[in-house]
C-alpha cells in the first residue's frame, strides 16, 4: 500500500458517487481492478468500503470434479 504523505492533499472521494465518477474516469487508463485499487489510492483519499460496492468482486476460477463413470 502507498506510503501517504501527509503534506500533501489529495482530493477525498467519501461517497459512493463522487467514487463512481473517478472510477469511470480511471476506467480507461486501468488494465485490471488491482490496477484501478492502485490507481485510486495513489490519487484520492477514497472510501473502500464504497469502492468494493462499486468494483466487481474477484470470483475464483471453477474446479470441475471428474465424472464418475
Amino acid at each position: 500500500m502507498l506510503n501517504a504523505d501527509p503534506l500533501l492533499q489529495r482530493p477525498k472521494l467519501l461517497n459512493t458517487a463522487l467514487v463512481a465518477r473517478a472510477l469511470d474516469s480511471l476506467k480507461p487508463q486501468a488494465g485490471s481492478p488491482v490496477e484501478m485499487w492502485r490507481m485510486l489510492t495513489e490519487h484520492y483519499v477514497v472510501d473502500l468500503d464504497a469502492v468494493a460496492k462499486l468494483l466487481p468482486p474477484k470470483e475464483p476460477e471453477t474446479h470441475w470434479l471428474p465424472a464418475r463413470e
